[in-house]
């Protein structure tokens, strides 16, 4: 809700609470009057009340005045409310001119370091901001000094260090990605690897277990031919010794 909000609000509640004690007042006067013969009674004979009159107005006296008596403590919490009220619009003020001088002071807008010195420049600065015109003085006067007491975290954390940490975090992690590429490209390279061993150990198997099948063949024909195998050396094959007619 914003302060002409706020303000409208307020003023027609207490024009309520002005208007049921106006009410109240007229009322018990009117009846008192009406009492002492000043004043005719309610006359409600039109209704066919005529004896009611005098205890219908009665009863409606004694109803505002019964209604007047909350008023007091109505006000005290209106008081209240509009007191929180003008405290959370400031708290928000003082807020968001803290925001705003926090934000120039990480981006480097001043440069005093004495303690009452920075707080009158940074009031100075809030004060020509033009977001920042329609405030209370005691407000921006509240963001400076916050303002300078979070001057060094403003350093720490300016615009130009955040940036430059932001860059190195970038590089990290596009270090990480090519660290990641690369390991992929590794695993990818292992498996393919693996793979081609396990083809050639299977190969081999076959192989061998070919060679297996061709000693034991070897072994049934030579002795048949009149050969025989040395078992030590697979590749020599001996030769029948030659005869007389040969």
């Amino acid at each position: 809700m914003t302060r002409f909000a706020m303000n409208l609000r307020l003023a027609l509640q207490y024009a309520g609470i002005g208007i049921v004690a106006l009410a109240a007042t007229a009322a018990v006067v009117a009846t008192l009057a009406s009492a002492l013969g000043v004043l005719p009674w309610l006359d409600l004979s039109a209704l066919g009340l005529a004896g009611a009159g005098p205890w219908v107005q009665a009863a409606g006296a004694a109803l505002l005045v019964a209604l007047a008596s909350f008023l007091p403590g109505a006000t005290r919490v209106l008081r209240l409310e509009h007191a929180h009220r003008s405290f959370n619009l400031k708290m928000e003020d003082v807020a968001r001119a803290y925001h705003v001088a926090h934000a120039d002071d990480r981006a480097g807008a001043f440069r005093m370091k004495h303690e009452f010195d920075a707080v009158r420049e940074r009031l100075a600065h809030l004060r020509e901001h033009p977001e920042l015109s329609a405030m209370e003085p005691d407000v921006l006067e509240v963001a400076a000094q916050m303002s300078a007491q979070s001057a060094r975290l403003a350093s720490v954390y300016s615009d130009e260090k955040v940036d430059r940490a932001r860059r190195f975090l970038e590089q990290r992690q596009e270090e990480v990605e090519r660290t990641r590429e690369l390991i992929a490209k590794a695993h990818h390279s292992g498996r393919e690897l693996k793979k081609w061993v396990e083809t050639i150990e299977l190969e081999e198997q076959v192989t061998d277990n070919q060679l297996v099948r061709l000693e034991e063949e070897l072994d049934e024909v030579l002795p048949r031919l009149g050969f025989s195998r040395v078992s030590d050396h697979h590749n020599v094959v001996r030769m029948p010794p030659a005869t007389a007619a040969e």
